[in-house]
């Protein structure tokens, strides 16, 4: 098992693709699981067949595509969370007054 901890951590797009690359590649020579943890789900969202989401010590987990969800992460974050899609990456916008700011995700 290859264990990343925020390996995409302040890293330009560029380089969050190729350290991506780097580790798919080690996944399929090896044959091996890999446990991402990240805040940048974008690069990594096509290679993943499971996401658990913790918010709050509430979580979620299954595919992306049931995880990423407005309505999941409204419940997990307990506010309005809307998750659109812009140019094929995951935007998750936060209620007003919800930290004020939106973010992100990259699973």
């Amino acid at each position: 098992m290859l264990l990343c901890d925020e390996p995409l951590l302040s890293l330009d797009l560029s380089h969050q693709q190729t350290v991506t690359r780097l580790i798919d590649q080690r996944r399929r020579a090896a044959g091996t699981a890999v446990l991402f943890v990240t805040h940048e789900i974008n690069p990594i969202l096509p290679l993943v067949d499971r996401v658990l989401y913790l918010v709050g010590g509430r979580f979620r987990v299954g595919p992306p595509e049931e995880v990423m969800t407005s309505e999941v992460l409204s419940e997990l974050y307990r506010t309005q969370v809307d998750v659109v899609r812009v140019r094929g990456r995951l935007v998750v916008v936060g209620a007003e007054g919800y930290g004020d700011t939106w973010h992100q995700e990259s699973a």
